[in-house]
């Protein structure tokens, strides 16, 4: 019985070693405009944009697939403005601005 145990908090401590080193190794950098975007956009997800909800539409204005905010149908000409402003004048993780029209 003192083996199985001894067994079981040696796998348990390899494991949390592992887990510990992998969490450092594949840490990924989350661009923080996705959701200031995703608070400024109506919030509807309806997906009327073309992307599977607001989210969508945030990821992609970040990731530059799409550079305009006019594809959210539900969204306010003043959201939009304030939108494009925003992406425009916020630099990224890596320091760069985006190009994004109303």
């Amino acid at each position: 019985m003192l083996n199985a145990v001894l067994v079981m908090l040696v796998v348990g401590g390899l494991m949390g070693l592992v887990l510990g080193v992998a969490s450092i190794v594949f840490h990924v950098e989350i661009d923080n405009r996705i959701d200031q975007v995703i608070s400024m956009l109506p919030g509807i997800n309806c997906g009327g944009c073309g992307y599977a909800g607001c989210k969508g539409m945030a990821e992609a204005l970040v990731s530059q697939d799409t550079n305009t905010v006019s594809l959210c149908k539900p969204s306010k000409m003043d959201a939009k403005i304030k939108i494009a402003e925003y992406l425009n004048s916020t630099p990224g993780p890596d320091g760069k601005v985006l190009n994004v029209k109303p």
